[in-house]
C-alpha cells in the first residue's frame, strides 16, 4: 500500500444521502463468519497473496473469532508496502458525524485505567517531505523507509485522511468507555511521519494495554475485504516480539470478529486464506512494539466497491465501532 506521492489536492468531501441498508449487507455477516469458522474447523492451511507481500499466517482460533463476532464485548503502514492499481471510487461523504466528544471520566467506566495507543497510518503531509520519509530506519531484522505516503482511492481520497478520520472516531468511542487514548500523530503535529520506529516507541513509552495502527490497502481491483496484520515472532537487533505474539493474536482475532459484525465486511479475498488474519515480520511498527499491537487494513481503496464504503462517513463510524468493540473485548478478558 505504498503510494509514491499524490500530485493532487484532496477533493473536498461532498454530502450525500444516507445509503439504505440492504438485505444483501445483512446476509454478508453470517456468511462471512460461517465461511471463516468452517475454514478453521477443517484445519486448512492459511494461504498468502503475492499482493502486499504478506506472510502466510498461522492458524487462528475459531472459538475466539466466533466469540468476538457474537459481541463478546459490552460496548458498542511503517505501513504494509503494496501498491495500488486501477478501479473507480468515490469522494469522501460526510453522511455520519463522528461520535461526540467523551464526557469527563468518572473512574467507573469499563476501560478506566486502560491505555490505548492509536496509530493513524501515514500522514497527510508525508508527500511534501519525501526526503525525510525515505530515509531508512532500523526495524530489528531489517532497515526500512521511515514512512510512506500511503495509497488513495482513484478519485483522490487519501489513505492518510481516512486513517485520521477513523482514528478520531475510535478515540471518542474508547474515551467514552473510560480509556486513556493517545494518537501517534494528529493533523499536522508533526507535519510528517513519525517514522515507524517512533510510532512503536510511542506505544511502548505509554505502556499501552493495546495498540492499533489504522490503514486501508492499495491492492488490485477485485481484491476486497479487510484484514488484520499480526506480529510474527521476530528476535533480531533491537526487536523481540516473542512476548507480544500471543496477546496480539488475541487482540487481532477479537477485532476481526467484531469488525465483521459491525461493518458487514468480509475478510479479504486476496490474503489471509479467508480468515481476515495475516502474520508479518517486515513491519517496524510491529517488530519494535513491546505492547500488544496489530494493524488493520479496513478495505481496498483501489476497488470501487470497497472505496464506496471507505469514503462513507456512516461506514467509517461502523468501522470505528467494530474496532472499538474488539479492543474492549480484549481489555476486559
Amino acid at each position: 500500500m505504498s503510494y509514491l506521492g499524490p500530485d493532487f489536492e484532496p477533493q473536498q468531501p461532498r454530502r450525500s444521502r444516507r445509503a439504505p441498508l440492504t438485505v444483501a449487507l445483512a446476509a454478508l455477516v453470517p456468511g462471512a463468519l460461517a465461511g471463516w469458522l468452517v475454514y478453521e474447523a477443517v484445519g486448512g492451511s492459511h494461504g498468502s497473496a503475492a499482493a502486499g507481500g504478506a506472510a502466510t499466517p498461522p492458524a487462528s482460533s475459531a472459538s475466539s473469532a466466533a466469540s468476538a463476532a457474537s459481541g463478546r464485548s459490552s460496548a458498542s503502514s511503517g505501513a504494509p508496502d503494496s501498491s495500488g492499481s486501477s478501479g473507480s471510487s468515490g469522494s469522501p461523504r460526510d453522511d455520519a458525524k463522528p461520535t461526540p466528544a467523551a464526557p469527563a471520566a468518572t473512574g467507573s467506566e469499563p476501560l478506566a485505567g486502560k491505555v490505548v495507543v492509536i496509530d493513524p497510518g501515514h500522514n497527510p503531509g508525508n508527500f511534501q517531505h519525501t526526503a525525510e520519509i525515505n530515509r531508512k530506519v532500523n526495524i530489528g531484522n531489517n532497515a526500512k523507509e521511515c514512512d510512506t505516503t500511503g495509497t488513495s482511492t482513484n478519485d483522490g481520497y487519501p489513505e492518510a485522511q481516512f486513517t485520521l478520520d477513523v482514528s478520531h472516531r475510535l478515540r471518542t468511542l474508547l474515551e467514552q468507555q473510560g480509556a486513556t487514548v493517545k494518537l501517534t500523530h494528529d493533523h499536522d503535529d508533526p507535519p510528517w511521519g513519525p517514522c515507524v520506529d517512533e510510532r512503536a516507541r510511542i506505544g511502548n513509552t505509554a505502556h499501552a494495554d493495546a495498540a492499533i495502527s489504522i490503514h486501508a490497502d492499495g491492492s488490485a481491483t477485485g481484491n476486497r475485504g479487510f484484514h488484520v496484520i499480526l506480529p510474527g515472532a521476530v528476535h533480531a537487533g533491537g526487536a523481540d516480539t516473542r512476548p507480544i505474539v500471543g496477546p496480539s493474536r488475541d487482540l487481532g482475532e477479537r477485532i476481526a470478529g467484531n469488525f465483521v459484525r459491525a461493518t458487514g465486511s468480509a475478510p479479504a479475498n486476496y490474503v489471509g486464506g479467508g480468515t481476515g488474519l495475516v502474520t508479518r515480520e517486515d513491519l517496524g511498527g510491529l517488530n519494535l512494539s513491546t505492547v500488544p499491537k496489530v494493524f488493520i487494513e479496513c478495505g481496498n481503496m483501489r476497488d470501487s466497491k470497497d472505496a464506496a464504503e471507505l469514503t462513507s462517513g456512516a461506514w467509517r463510524q461502523k468501522a470505528a465501532e467494530g474496532i472499538s468493540e474488539g479492543i474492549m473485548s480484549f481489555l476486559r478478558r
